[in-house]
């Protein structure tokens, strides 16, 4: 080891020198910079509903506020209430029966998926990671001493991975692989058919399976939302659920999540919690109990705008030669492929990846996207439609008239 490089000289630890900074986060953040110097951006890249928080939720915390109650510290693993309700909204939302034993609630969905892979990673363990993935997903997975093995789909099968994909994936070190339908980034939701085969080739080869619902209301069409561990039963000893309030509700700034698994593993992920945060504000967790505890009438008005956009955004971006963007089952993304454009001309510049080109959108059309080098698969764009409508429409306006000028 040279000088230059040795433990005693090295500023930052090479563990968290390693992890790449949220690329969403970061074109979201660039986003609102350029808009608050006065620059008309249209953002596509942050995944958050542009709903307000119910007002029963936003009163539910008021008062927690003023209750001294809510002052102090509470349980490291969540508020036994709380707890209560999140498995009563699991049995009724997913059909799947667990105690409160069974959960943790943490400070947002990364929190928990974090402290999951935590929990049960060993140095080496190898996790399948299904492609394109949140950019969430393969950091956690190393911060947690295991390795991502990515097992990539495209828009010929509507980026979803076949039980072949994943066996020809395993080796002797595999033991998690990770399982999300709805999808970030591609909205792709699998069939109960194909979910059930995943479950029970995960289940005949002693597999764990991490499987992340936040998405869980946001379906369309025929497409339907299914619980791994509710639709293979056996499964629930090695299953861990990781959720949250943030989608559903429009509650992304609150920061409340919650891991189901089995007591011994959720008990582990409680200790580490108990060590690197604490409980979560108080205040946040009575409104999520509000959440979790109320009708699901809000959901309903904000999935179909989310419908009406996503057609909107999917029949604009497919009139742009050269893109093609498959229609997404759930979450409120759009993963349109832009190879076709990729090497062409435009307004004087060849873009030779996804980068250059959400680069090139952004400086010349003002318009923000995340590439997809963020999620694993370049060549294509995420776009989030949790966006009103008419920056919607103006923004792929946008889009397509830049775009309609590349030329060989």
């Amino acid at each position: 080891m040279s000088a230059a490089t040795s433990p005693s000289e090295r500023r930052v630890s090479a563990r968290i020198g390693a992890i790449s900074e949220s690329a969403t986060l970061a074109v979201d953040a660039k986003a609102k910079a350029l808009k608050a110097a006065g620059r008309p951006v249209i953002g596509f890249g942050a995944g958050e509903p542009d709903f307000p928080t119910p007002g029963y939720i936003v009163d539910a915390a008021v008062e927690a506020c003023r209750n001294p109650k809510y002052h102090r510290y509470t349980p490291a693993g969540g508020l036994p209430e709380l707890k209560a309700a999140i498995a009563e909204k699991t049995l009724r939302d997913s059909g799947y029966q667990v105690d409160a034993s069974q959960i943790l609630v943490t400070n947002g969905g990364k929190q928990a998926i974090y402290e999951a892979f935590a929990a049960i990673l060993d140095p080496g363990d190898e996790v399948i990671v299904p492609a394109p993935y949140w950019t969430t997903y393969p950091e956690s997975i190393r911060l947690a001493g295991g390795v991502p093995v990515e097992v990539v789909a495209d828009e010929t099968t509507g980026y979803r991975v076949s039980v072949e994909q994943l066996e020809a994936a395993r080796t002797e070190r595999t033991k998690v692989v990770l399982f999300v339908s709805p999808s970030n980034p591609t909205g792709a939701v699998y069939s109960e058919a194909d979910a059930k085969a995943i479950g029970e080739w995960a289940l005949e080869h002693g597999l764990w399976v991490l499987t992340d619902e936040i998405y869980e209301h946001l379906v369309y069409g025929t497409a339907k939302f299914t619980s791994l561990p509710a639709l293979v039963p056996a499964l629930r000893d090695k299953c861990i659920v990781v959720n949250g309030v943030a989608k559903t509700y429009a509650m992304t700034g609150w920061r409340v999540g919650w891991v189901i698994g089995p007591t011994d593993v959720v008990k582990a992920a409680t200790n580490l919690q108990s060590h690197a945060t604490s409980n979560v504000s108080n205040v946040a967790q009575v409104a999520a109990l509000a959440a979790v505890s109320g009708n699901l009438d809000a959901v309903a008005e904000m999935r179909t705008a989310f419908d009406r956009r996503r057609q909107t955004i999917v029949r604009m971006l497919n009139e742009i030669d050269g893109v093609l963007c498959p229609e997404p089952e759930g979450a409120f993304y759009a993963y349109p492929s832009v190879k076709a454009l990729l090497g062409k001309e435009i307004r004087g510049k060849r873009p030779a990846t996804s980068v250059e080109l959400a680069a090139l959108i952004l400086d010349e059309a003002e318009v923000a996207v995340v590439p997809g080098e963020a999620f694993g698969t370049p060549g294509y764009l995420r776009l989030s439609y949790a966006l009103g409508d008419e920056d919607l429409v103006e923004g792929v306006s946008r889009l397509q008239k830049l775009l309609g000028e590349a030329k060989d």
